[in-house]
């Protein structure tokens, strides 16, 4: 089987999604990634047996998911219904990751990234550790000269927990505690917000929780200074 391999320029590209709405969210979260170095790409996704064989001959290297995205922003990739494996794995979100084009990797990973290609258009797919649901890979060819920096510029190690705690409490009073109880006055009978309160506020933090399968607030999101390449948010 002939491979055909596409040269990729460096450049810049975004990663993930900054909404985290259980339905329509994505793994975040969304950042920018800088990569400096040249690399070839396999322009279709290869049989993942064939794939094996050239990485252990070291003749190519599994394609992380920031030079998939690069490749597919400069038009050099395709697919026709294939699940595609990639090297990165996570826990379910980005936090941590190198923003230098390296895969994204952590030792307690329990998803590894895959790519699924449907109609010519490719969505994200997680894959539970130890599936063997791929049957191909995207396979990356790196300048000879190829080097990364041993301290690379890499996104927060964690989200911030107490300004999502804020959030969650703020939407759980507005959409769902105060409506609870303007609900109770205008149409429960006469005393029962003196004695049913606890239960209005109980049915409105899960109402409130209960958005968010269809909403949340766009999430902060991190690019990469122009002049200086340090980590900001946006």
């Amino acid at each position: 089987m002939s491979i055909e391999w596409v040269p990729v320029t460096p450049g810049r590209v975004e990663i993930g999604s900054d909404n985290r709405s259980i339905l329509f969210g994505g793994v975040g979260p969304k950042h920018m990634v800088q990569i400096n170095y040249r690399y070839s790409i396999t322009k279709h996704p290869v049989l993942i047996e064939l794939a094996e064989k050239l990485i252990q001959s070291k003749e190519a290297d599994l394609a992380s998911e920031s030079e998939w995205q690069l490749a597919l922003d400069q038009g050099a990739i395709t697919g026709d219904g294939e699940l595609e494996k990639l090297s990165d794995c996570c826990k379910g979100d980005y936090w941590g990751k190198a923003l230098d084009g390296r895969p994204h990797f952590i030792d307690d990973w329990t998803f590894h990234i895959a790519k699924k290609w449907s109609s010519g258009k490719p969505k994200m797919r997680l894959l539970a550790k130890g599936s063997t649901e791929t049957k191909f890979a995207r396979l990356v060819k790196r300048e000879d000269n190829f080097d990364l920096d041993l301290s690379p510029e890499r996104l927060p190690a964690n989200r911030d927990t107490t300004s999502l705690l804020k959030e969650e409490i703020l939407i759980s009073i507005m959409v769902g505690i105060i409506p609870s109880f303007v609900w109770a006055y205008f149409n429960a009978s006469e005393g029962y917000i003196q004695t049913g309160w606890p239960g209005l506020v109980l049915g409105g933090i899960i109402l409130g929780l209960s958005s968010m399968l269809f909403w949340r607030p766009k999430t902060v999101s991190f690019r990469l200074g122009r002049n200086c390449g340090k980590v900001k948010q946006r």
